[in-house]
C-alpha cells in the first residue's frame, strides 16, 4: 500500500505518521508513507524526526496547489490523508486569501489529482467549526454547515469539494470533523501551548472576553485513532464526527492550566474578545461510535498533564517556534496581540470568582 499524507509535518499529520510508521495502525502496516508538506511555519520537519530515517517514509516539500507536484505524487498512490490546510482563526480574521488558495484551491487540486489517478480512497480531514456554533445539544453530521469565521468558511467549501468529487465521480471520499485538538508538538499560537510557554516565561496569559466560549477537547491521538478507522472501515462518501467527549468553557481551561502550572490568575489578562467568536462546538459522536467502535482514549486530565510536562520538558522544540519574528506569542503589557485596543489584567472580583 501507498499512501500520501499532505501536511504530515503539522502537529495532527505528523502524530499521524509517526503512529502510522510505528505500527498502531494495523489495517496500514507496511505501508510505504509519502509526506507532502509546504513547510510554512505550521510545519516543522522536527515533528518528522522520530521516523525521518524509517526505510517507508519518503518526505517531499511542496505545495498542494502545484497540480504537476500533485499529479506526480497521486500517481501509483492507494491512500490519501490530506491533513494540509491553514487553521488559525485568527489569521483567517486579519487575511484569509491564503486560506482560500490552501483549503479551497489546494484541496480540489488533491481530488483531481486522486480521481485522475484512480486513488483507492481520499480521507478528507475537516473541523467541526464548519456548523458554526450551537446553544445546547451535539452536532450530527447531518447538520447544515453554517461557518462564521474566514477558516471555517474555507474549510466547509472544501468539505463541499470533497462530497461533490464523491456525487459527481464516484471518488472514494470519506470525510471527519474533529473538535479541538491538543497534544505534544502543537505550534505555540494555539491556545494550550501558549498558554504554558507564557507561563514558563512568567508572561501573563491572554482570556478572550469574559471567558464563556466552550470546546470540546480531543486528544490528538484520539482524533489520529478514529481518522485510522475511518480510511480502514469508512463508507465511501460518509462524514464522521471525532470528539473528544470533554467541554469546558475557557475559564475552566484556564483554570486547569494555571493549576498545572502553578500559578494563579493575577497572570491572566483580559483581551478583547475574536470578531464571530463562535460561542459552542460539540459534536455527536454517535456514529463513528456505532459504526466503526471508536471511543476516545485519553482522560482529558491525564492527556492535559502529560502535554503540559512535554512542553516543559521540550523548550528547544517550542521556544524557536514561539520567537519567531511574527509569531503571535507577543506581550500583553500594552496591547491585544492583534490590535492597538487597550488590555487589563483581571480585576479583584474576577479573580475571587474563577470557575
Amino acid at each position: 500500500m501507498r499512501i500520501l499524507v499532505t501536511g504530515g509535518a503539522g502537529f495532527i499529520g505528523s502524530t499521524y505518521v509517526r503512529h502510522l510508521l510505528g505500527g498502531d495502525y494495523p489495517e496500514q502496516a507496511g505501508a510505504d508513507v509519502t509526506v507532502l508538506d509546504k513547510l510554512t511555519y505550521a510545519g516543522n520537519r522536527d515533528n518528522l524526526a522520530p521516523v525521518a530515517d524509517h526505510p517507508r517514509f519518503t518526505f517531499v516539500q511542496g505545495d498542494i496547489v502545484d497540480r504537476a507536484l500533485v499529479a506526480d505524487l497521486m500517481a501509483g498512490t492507494d491512500l490519501v490523508l490530506h491533513f494540509a490546510a491553514e487553521s488559525h482563526v485568527d489569521r483567517s480574521i486579519e487575511g484569509s486569501a491564503e486560506f482560500v488558495t490552501t483549503n479551497v484551491l489546494g484541496t480540489h487540486t488533491l481530488l483531481q489529482a486522486a480521481l485522475d489517478n484512480g486513488v483507492g480512497a481520499f480521507v478528507h480531514v475537516s473541523t467541526d467549526e464548519v456548523y458554526g456554533s450551537i446553544g445546547e445539544g451535539s452536532w450530527p453530521e447531518t447538520c447544515p454547515l453554517e461557518p462564521n469565521s474566514p477558516y471555517a468558511a474555507s474549510k466547509a467549501s472544501s468539505d463541499l469539494l470533497a462530497r461533490a468529487f464523491h456525487r459527481t465521480h464516484g471518488l472514494d471520499v470519506r470525510i471527519t470533523r474533529c473538535s479541538n485538538n491538543y497534544g505534544p508538538y502543537q505550534h505555540p499560537e494555539k491556545v494550550i501551548p501558549r498558554f504554558v510557554g507564557n507561563l514558563i516565561d512568567g508572561e501573563p496569559v491572554p482570556l478572550y472576553g469574559d471567558g464563556g466560549n466552550v470546546r470540546d477537547w480531543l486528544h490528538v491521538d484520539d482524533h489520529c485513532r478514529g481518522i485510522a478507522l475511518v480510511a480502514d472501515k469508512g463508507r465511501p462518501g460518509e462524514v464522521y464526527n471525532i470528539g473528544g467527549g470533554t467541554e469546558l468553557n475557557n475559564l475552566e481551561l484556564t483554570a486547569r492550566l494555571l493549576d498545572a502550572m502553578g500559578t494563579d490568575w493575577s497572570m491572566v489578562r483580559r483581551v478583547p474578545d475574536r470578531k464571530g467568536h463562535d460561542l459552542r462546538y460539540s459534536v455527536d459522536i454517535s456514529k463513528i461510535s456505532s459504526e466503526l467502535g471508536y471511543a476516545p482514549q485519553v482522560p482529558f486530565d491525564a492527556g492535559l498533564a502529560a502535554t503540559v510536562a512535554w512542553y516543559r520538558d521540550h523548550p528547544q522544540w517550542w521556544r524557536p517556534l514561539a520567537d519567531r519574528p511574527g509569531h503571535r506569542r507577543r506581550r500583553l503589557t500594552r496591547s491585544h496581540p492583534a490590535s492597538n485596543i487597550a488590555i487589563r489584567p483581571l480585576t479583584a472580583q474576577e479573580e475571587s470568582q474563577p470557575p
